[in-house]
């Protein structure tokens, strides 16, 4: 086959493989529309945000008169690409995929260039579908048009944006170059202008974009207590559900709830912040807080919840579906009673629920049907019981328990993010499937060489065991309802909030039977009854009980007696206790909450500024809210305080992205790119190579030196730099992954 014929096989190829794309491409986008528009939406917001940073570079380098060869909406490869000509303007589509192969243009040949051509290297190189708009020069003009040296591009790929100077290369030194237009041929502060413009542009783009969302408005959480975290600084302080801060260290201009929270972030250690509370009753407060780490908790806080109303969330379809399956509700329903109890405020549910001591509860809800028409629904919901009241256990007497007996310990949730990264590598490729492993329903009846273990001695020996093979033994029910004793080897780890060693599970009572764990002593009840560790209650008052919600309804009938309790260990032993039962409410010390949580709307309130001048001070105040965020987070991932596994890279920023267009009015959307555009501007500033704010450090070292540091040292730190960089991109893409798609191989 001649050159000739081989050149025009391989550009037909291109072409055809190019088209068959584009047809695939855009069969798929008309199948899912609604998809397709959203998917574009995050792309286009989101490099948005990375063309802005670029953008600012562009500006002032133009400004300081360095020469700009190339600046690009969207990444390679190139779609489209304009540049001023002597002769017009030269205009290229898909350069680098329809390359004009000519015979004898090799990779190494010699190549003519055609007076069309530019001489800027692999870059500039024309393909097929290049061509020249505009006048020609006649043979006897005198003068020509200038060219100009800068080619605007618009990328393929639909994702931020980059701008190519002359003499600056994003890795490797800066490149040696006579032209004293070139990048490295500036002042040292010229240059420094040049790279802290990027995050700068991104700084006033997240107050410009801030503007527009208070001059449309937008509806942010309330400043309203919705619950307290029992034993946190709010509860100790008296703060309740239902209370509103009014003032936080001095600021009350349109507090929403988000600045409850940053204040206790960025409060110093034992720092206490002065609030103003109102009470339900109208009443003022003053209150003081001190932050503090709270269990589970990636931030030091108050301990104050957000508030929720009483109409259940708007869900994608299939959440929809399976809430319904579940508890019977659906997306707009609204509680009116719990437990045949009339609720005006969602924070009213919580003491409704935790004061009762049986497996279900009713809800009785309003539902608006399409026609307009509202009609009452009658739900049930499953309760869960915790096995201690201040959710750390570290004393027994804050065990729950009913009259001093506490109940087993029952697996309520199976955590799959907390497999280490080898038992996933295994599972994924097959070894270890085969293998038990913890479910949900799981009663505990073994930990380590304790049987049936409170939830106190449960902490204890997971944090002794950590990182260690720990054996536990489980009860568990078969589909044919047969119970079996299975053993199951786990390896305590760190938690993801760096302060607690656990096993991946969230541990309930177990009191759809009636087998103690162990009888402890409480400030209700010091003298706790003889009833041995495992021992099944049989009977009270000589009444027969197959579980805690019969034990517990006996003893209350029976308040302020002294009754006995029979109990039996196994075929030989058994035996009974006499107890001395209090008053009702000292019966039962356990706090209950739904097993099916409910994804109830958060309350929220409308911020709108007042016009031009109020909006760009609500704008900057946020944008300045969210750069102190992200410097807080910084530290304290340094310190420890934040595991790196909390980082969200590009994909898990394009993931939440999509929920956001997919779910919610678009202002929400432009509202998450203002705190995505704050956070590059502290990021990229950070004084770490390759980011802007670590080659702005070599140039301060430069200028104090007197010149620039060597070649070798710029490509040892270069290179060095990069290197982290890729390596930290695949971990947090690793774990924004692993997020997503986690559970897919359980």
């Amino acid at each position: 086959m001649s050159e000739k014929s081989s050149a025009s096989m391989r550009m037909y190829s291109r072409v055809i493989l190019l088209a068959m794309v584009v047809v695939a491409t855009l069969v798929l986008i008309i199948r899912n529309i609604g998809v397709s528009k959203n998917i574009l939406l995050v792309l286009l917001g989101f490099g948005a945000v990375i063309l802005i940073h670029e953008l600012g570079h562009f500006v002032v380098a133009k400004l300081c008169g360095i020469k700009v060869e190339a600046f690009s909406i969207g990444m390679p490869p190139i779609l489209f690409g304009i540049k001023k000509a002597n002769i017009g303007w030269r205009i290229r589509i898909l350069p680098e995929l329809l390359r004009d192969v000519r015979p004898g243009e090799g990779e190494d040949a010699e190549r003519t260039e055609s007076p069309s051509r530019s001489q800027e290297g692999e870059d500039s190189d024309d393909g097929l579908l290049s061509f020249t708009v505009g006048k020609k020069i006649l043979p006897d003009s005198t003068s020509s048009p200038q060219a100009g040296e800068t080619e605007y591009r618009i990328g393929l790929i639909p994702l931020g944006g980059f701008v190519k100077m002359l003499g600056q290369e994003d890795v490797g030194p800066v490149k040696a170059n006579t032209d004293p237009r070139s990048f490295a041929n500036k002042p040292a502060l010229a240059r420094a202008a040049v790279l802290a413009a990027g995050v700068t542009f991104n700084a006033i783009s997240a107050v410009v974009g801030y503007m527009i969302v208070f001059l449309i408005g937008i509806g942010l959480t309330a400043p309203i207590v919705g619950g307290v975290l029992p034993g946190s600084p709010a509860e100790k302080a008296g703060i309740k559900p239902g209370d509103e801060i009014v003032e936080v260290a001095g600021d009350s201009s349109r507090l929403d709830f988000s600045d409850i929270m940053m204040a206790a972030v960025l409060s110093g250690k034992d720092k206490s912040i002065p609030l103003k509370v109102r009470r339900a009753d109208g009443a003022i407060d003053d209150i003081a807080l001190v932050a503090k780490q709270l269990p589970g908790g990636q931030f030091r806080g108050f301990g104050i919840q957000k508030p929720s109303t009483l109409t259940i969330a708007q869900l994608p379809p299939a959440d929809a579906n399976k809430l319904f399956e579940n508890t019977g509700l659906k997306p707009g329903d609204r509680i009116r009673a719990v437990a045949e109890i009339e609720v005006n405020n969602h924070w009213q549910i919580e003491p409704i629920i935790e004061g009762i001591f049986e497996p279900n509860i009713t809800f009785s809800t309003e539902r608006r049907e399409a026609s307009g028409q509202s009609h009452l629904v009658e739900g049930r919901l499953a309760l869960s019981f915790t096995p201690a009241n201040d959710l750390v256990g570290e004393s027994e007497a804050n065990l729950a328990n009913i009259c001093s007996m506490t109940p087993r310990l029952r697996i309520a949730v199976v955590s799959e993010e907390s497999r280490s990264l080898k038992e996933w590598f295994l599972r994924l490729i097959g070894v270890g499937k085969g293998r038990e492993k913890l479910k949900q329903g799981d009663i505990i009846v073994g930990l380590a060489d304790v049987n049936n273990p409170t939830f106190t001695e449960m902490r204890e020996i997971t944090k002794a065991h950590q990182n260690n093979d720990l054996a536990i033994t489980v009860l568990r029910t078969d589909t044919n309802g047969i119970e079996k004793r299975i053993t199951i080897s786990v390896i305590p780890q760190l938690g993801a909030d760096s302060n607690r060693v656990v096993i991946g599970i969230i541990p309930e009572l177990d009191t759809g039977h009636a087998v103690v764990a162990k009888t402890i002593a409480t400030e209700r009840h010091p003298n706790p009854p003889a009833i041995p560790r495992g021992a099944t209650i049989t009977a009270v008052d000589g009444i027969e009980v197959s579980s805690f919600y019969d034990v517990a309804r006996l003893l209350k009938r029976n308040s302020g007696q002294r009754i006995t309790i029979d109990w039996r260990l196994d075929e030989q032993t058994a035996g009974n206790t006499v107890i001395n039962v209090g008053e009702k409410w000292d019966v039962v010390s356990a706090y209950a909450s739904t097993r099916e949580v409910l994804p109830f709307a958060e309350l929220e309130r409308i911020y709108k500024a007042d016009g031009p001048i109020d909006a760009i001070g609500m704008g900057y105040k946020r944008t300045k809210t969210f750069i102190l965020q992200t410097y807080v987070t910084l530290y304290q991932l340094i310190g420890g305080l934040v595991s790196p596994k909390q980082l969200m890279g590009p994909v898990g920023i394009l993931t939440f992205s999509y929920k956001i267009v997919a779910a919610k009015p678009f202002i929400y959307y432009i509202y998450f790119l203002g705190l995505i555009s704050a956070s590059i501007a502290v990021l990229n500033f950070l004084p770490v190579p390759p980011f802007d704010g670590g080659l702005t450090v070599l140039l301060l070292v430069e200028k104090i030196k007197g010149s620039a540091i060597s070649v070798k040292a710029q490509e040892a730190i270069a290179y060095a730099a990069w290197a982290m960089l890729l390596m930290l991109v695949v971990y947090v893409t690793y774990n924004d992954i692993l997020r997503i798609i986690f559970g897919f191989f359980s």
